[in-house]
């Protein structure tokens, strides 16, 4: 059977047609004038086919937009209408061919339109014949369509349904296989359906789709680095993390949960001393000091080791000199006897000389989500991650405490991870949604510098360049047991501190132990991991 008598007992076409025929008539059958309001791509049978080029939007991630603007194909602009220039930052330009030329599109002249519907089947079959080209054969003669055709009848389903998560899950397999048509295809129907306003997918549909685009375009390491060179002041980007670390108890439950350990650990001490690795703003030692301060026969000296790089360190608003004079301040008014130092290099560089070994101090190691950013034998023969680990057995200290996202994306491949990567933070957008009020004037900003930035990172980046590397708990402990470590039981205290917690927040989020760890999730996704080793 041929496709033009096929095409006729197409009833579905229509119902796909009518929301796309402005768009259609106006770019394509109409003769527009603007050549950028289109692009071209390679039909099955050869030639070329023009296609609206509506897709191509990279930086929706600058905070004062909620919408997509206009750039220019050479450089990447941001909603303000600025382009990236040599001032903002090195000017991260991207190839021509990299990034397709794009339109928004001008308003739609009525001339176009027709309330014929004989004639819009007869636009669609033209478009069809474009596509697919005009002597093949769509279905063989006992009536199974070919393949081709069901892919875009799929592709058609998912714009007329508007299911943005399908439509998101469909990009990425169209791009984990490389068929560009169709990635292209629904990379500008996502565009029409994701906002950073919107309900919870919406909102991490536009950071999803980011990861898409540049995943599309090989750009991911060229976005990750724009969108890291315009992050806000520090002191903003310190409040935004504040707000997330009071809104989700993710944080607050790693820092419990860890600082629970190291009580224990501790409890009959009269000199402990801490490394911390990327201490960030020191929220954690706040809650320790004070427990150590209310401690029967008194506090024990207490000295903190901060290991903190430069990058990380510009989160902190004011350098680590700012945090440890405020944990300085908070222990002299608790009467308890401090030392803070601090070291800045990369995690990858610490050596035992660097961390400020004493003799006669009972000594505590903290990796609350940090293990993840360095690369393993799969990225580097150096194989940092257990180095490190390896570094800090032979040190022997009485405690060390791991707190890590409970999230398997480090050795995957594109398409798993990128599935790995919504489910997480589905979840995680979820619970921001039920303690942020959506019309919050900060939700937007937490969002956007707090996880949007991961999110690209994770799902378009490769090889060294991908440094949000999460592994699931029975991972950390294969790598901890290697290292010589053995697992430090849990305190019963700890679980009862971290479940008055969560009666301040939703009855959503979920406290599990299980095999010497504990977990908290949102409904039954577990979203982070904690345990403790010797």
């Amino acid at each position: 059977m041929s496709k033009r008598s096929y095409r006729k007992s197409m009833p579905e076409a229509h119902t796909y047609l009518v929301p796309q025929l402005h768009q259609l008539d106006h770019q394509l059958y109409c003769n527009d004038s603007n050549p950028s309001a289109r692009f071209t791509v390679q039909n099955p049978n050869g030639g070329r086919v023009l296609i609206p080029a509506t897709y191509a939007r990279y930086c929706t991630l600058e905070s004062s937009s909620t919408t997509r603007s206009s750039n220019n194909a050479s450089s990447v602009s941001f909603s303000d209408g600025s382009p990236l220039s040599q001032q903002d930052c090195s000017s991260y330009q991207l190839d021509q061919h990299q990034v397709l030329e794009k339109g928004y599109g001008s308003p739609i002249s009525g001339s176009c339109l027709t309330d014929d519907k004989h004639e819009l089947r007869n636009k669609l079959m033209e478009l069809e014949t474009v596509m697919l080209g005009p002597d093949s054969d769509v279905i063989d003669r006992s009536g199974v369509a070919s393949p081709g055709i069901d892919s875009w009848r799929q592709m058609m389903g998912i714009a007329s349904k508007q299911d943005l998560r399908q439509g998101l899950v469909d990009c990425a397999l169209a791009i984990s296989e490389d068929n560009r048509p169709k990635a292209q295809y629904l990379i500008a129907e996502l565009e029409q359906m994701v906002s950073v306003s919107g309900e919870p997918i919406q909102r991490l549909g536009a950071y999803v789709l980011e990861g898409l685009i540049a995943k599309f375009n090989s750009a991911g390491s060229s976005i990750y680095k724009v969108l890291k060179c315009k992050e806000p002041a520090s002191s903003d980007l310190f409040s935004y993390m504040h707000i997330l670390y009071e809104v989700c108890p993710y944080f607050k439950f790693g820092y419990m949960s860890a600082n629970g350990a190291i009580a224990e650990a501790m409890k009959d001490e009269d000199r402990v001393h801490i490394i911390d690795f990327r201490i960030g703003q020191g929220s954690q030692w706040l809650t320790l000091i004070r427990a150590f301060a209310a401690r029967p026969g008194g506090p024990p000296h207490i000295r903190i080791t901060s290991i903190e790089d430069s990058i990380s360190a510009y989160a902190r608003g004011g350098g680590q000199g700012a945090v440890g004079k405020r944990l300085s301040k908070l222990a002299q008014s608790f009467k308890v006897p401090f030392e803070f130092h601090s070291a800045s290099m990369s995690d990858c560089e610490s050596q035992q000389v660097n961390l400020g070994i004493r003799p006669g101090e009972a000594l505590a190691v903290n990796f609350a989500f940090i293990l993840h950013h360095l690369p393993d034998e799969s990225v580097s023969t150096h194989n940092h991650r257990d180095r490190l680990l390896r570094l800090v057995k032979g040190l022997s200290p009485k405690v060390v405490t791991l707190v890590e996202q409970e999230s398997n994306t480090n050795t995957a491949a594109f398409f798993p991870r990128f599935l790995e990567t919504m489910s997480y933070y589905t979840a995680m957008f979820e619970s921001i949604d039920a303690t942020l009020p959506r019309n919050h004037k900060d939700r937007i900003h937490v969002e956007q510098h707090c996880l949007a930035k991961d999110v690209v990172n994770i799902i378009a980046c490769e090889g060294a360049e991908r440094v949000k590397r999460h592994e699931l708990l029975g991972k950390w402990k294969s790598r901890f047991a290697m290292a010589g470590f053995k697992p430090y039981p849990l305190s019963s205290l700890v679980n009862a501190t971290i479940k008055a917690l969560l009666e301040k927040y939703s009855d959503k989020y979920k406290l599990e132990e299980r095999d010497g760890a504990l977990y908290l999730g949102w409904m039954n996704r577990a979203l982070v991991g904690s345990c403790a080793w010797t």
